[in-house]
């Protein structure tokens, strides 16, 4: 074997054995690999696409604590029934929720714990932005808006008992 394939294998062995590296900003060299970046993105546009209705999300949210019946969940989520059946029936066969059987009641809970953490991440980055920027419509502006930074949520209610 040549010292310059060994040197190159050496380097390939290393490589295997680094911290794996994102698909999203990993460039494609190979084939292989753009095949594997490929599969991921559609995987995660699959994942998105059940995830894309705030009915769903809020279904999930609803999971979050526990296995709930349908009527649980209604009671949770107000919509109807067969509303709730459909949208149900659409993350069982994404593998988002599961079920079982308790008597005559069918009972769901979160199966793939990665969208509760997605959702979590997601809608608490919304609700964090949309308070600042509440926070931020709510104070007197200067000059120009971004002159004076808005107020954190949480010194706006020390503030507000002065």
């Amino acid at each position: 074997m040549s010292r310059a394939h060994s040197s190159s294998s050496a380097e390939a062995a290393a490589a295997a054995t680094a911290a794996p590296v994102s698909p999203v900003s990993a460039p494609a060299d190979a084939a292989g690999s753009a095949m594997e970046s490929d599969a991921v993105f559609e995987q995660a546009a699959d994942l998105f696409r059940v995830m894309s209705t705030p009915m769903r999300l809020k279904i999930i949210s609803g999971l979050c604590n526990g296995e709930r019946s349908v009527t649980d969940l209604l009671l949770a989520v107000p919509t109807t029934q067969p509303n709730m059946s459909q949208h149900l029936a659409t993350l069982l066969q994404a593998g988002v929720v599961a079920r079982r059987r308790d008597g005559v009641r069918m009972l769901y809970r979160i199966a793939n714990d990665r969208v509760v953490t997605l959702c979590r991440a997601v809608c608490t980055q919304i609700a964090i932005e949309s308070d600042w920027a509440d926070v931020a419509t709510d104070s007197p502006q200067t000059a120009h808006p971004a002159a004076q930074a808005p107020t954190p949520p949480s010194q706006r209610k020390r503030l507000a008992e002065r």
